[in-house]
């Protein structure tokens, strides 16, 4: 069953290199990936970065496609004499960063003991039919190791928390508007860390795709954001500070700060229902007895109290909940703003 999955999971399986002149080239891949997103692979290895950094690991969205990289240097082998570093890219529908982390290790030593792409494909091609990568010097890989569900959890939101304090209710609320977040650090690793964190907020819809942690400032990945209705994306270059129009909510992240778009404002007014939840998420997260498991348990316990609130009243409007309904219940200005936004990121408004 594992394999059968793992077929419709996993698309393709790439090789970049970076030679002794400093040329970074694709050299093979397998079935196929088509020339836009080889140019953006290529971005996003860290073989093409002028500033020289070395990331061991990478992930990111694009277009509903992940793609996660692993580099490693070549070590002056025998087998790769031309070559100084290369990178093992793997592209897939799940979001699943130590899955393919583990496996692109795998397929990395294949690669440094072969120099050839063949005991890589067999590899990717025995994972794809058996779930199972096995070899005694290249170490194991087994599919069922890697729950979806852990990856969703794997990032801190007690880390969030204890940055960001009251002010995590912003990130709450956007993500609960179906808002749209940049994320800005000059550290990949800590932008990478950071927004994985983010959609455990909003746990009752476990959807990754809003999830975008590593994007250029470049006009082919900015289109394919702009169609998202809301999203999180993540930049390294502090340029996108400047770019008003790509976000709700700007998390401006060596600098602890967030802010507000001045369009957006009206929509993410806070009230006493921001309040209570910014007090439950803080209380939850300073437990030191509460692992970040519960405190996402403990925030999608309240969400889902919010949430029959509206279906509530939903039921007692007919099935679609109107600007007018809303005010009959005389809620505070805040919160019959939020629940009318929400109303509308469920798809429970009367248009």
């Amino acid at each position: 069953m594992a394999a059968e999955t793992e077929v419709q999971l996993m698309m393709s399986v790439g090789l970049i290199e970076k030679d002794t002149n400093g040329d970074s080239l694709w050299v093979w891949c397998y079935p196929s990936v088509s020339a836009e997103l080889r140019e953006l692979l290529l971005r996003k290895c860290c073989l093409t970065d002028e500033k020289g950094a070395l990331h061991t690991f990478v992930f990111g969205q694009f277009r509903r496609l992940w793609y996660y990289i692993t580099t490693a240097e070549a070590q002056d082998q025998a087998t790769l004499k031309k070559v100084t570093h290369f990178s093992i890219v793997l592209t897939a529908k799940d979001f699943n960063p130590e899955k393919y982390a583990a496996f692109g290790h795998v397929l990395c030593r294949m690669y440094l003991k072969h120099g050839s792409p063949v005991k890589m494909l067999e590899g990717y091609i025995t994972v794809l039919t058996k779930g199972i990568c096995q070899s005694e010097e290249n170490g194991s890989f087994l599919v069922k190791d890697y729950d979806a569900r852990k990856a969703y959890l794997a990032g801190s939101i007690k880390d969030v928390v204890s940055q960001f304090g009251m002010e995590t209710v912003i990130l709450y609320t956007a993500l609960m508007l179906k808002r749209r977040i940049i994320v800005h650090h000059p550290r990949l690793e800590a932008l990478l860390e950071f927004t994985r964190s983010l959609p455990t907020l909003v746990w009752h819809r476990k959807d990754w795709s809003i999830l975008h942690p590593y994007v250029h400032l470049n006009d082919c990945e900015l289109d394919a954001l702009k169609v998202c209705t809301g999203y999180i994306a993540g930049f390294t270059d502090p340029e996108i500070g400047n770019r008003s129009e790509l976000y709700d909510v700007y998390v401006n992240l060596p600098e602890s700060e967030i802010i507000v778009s001045q369009f957006a404002k009206d929509a993410m007014a806070m009230g006493k229902l921001h309040k209570d939840v910014g007090q439950l998420i803080i209380q939850a997260a300073a437990d030191p007895d509460r692992s970040d498991s519960q405190v996402v348990k403990d925030l999608a316990v309240k969400t889902r109290e919010i949430l029959s609130t509206l279906t509530s009243l939903a039921e007692c409007a007919g099935s679609k909940i109107t600007l007018e309904h809303l005010r009959q219940r005389r809620f505070p200005p805040a919160t019959e703003t939020f629940l009318y936004h929400l109303a509308a990121a469920e798809q429970m408004l009367e248009i």
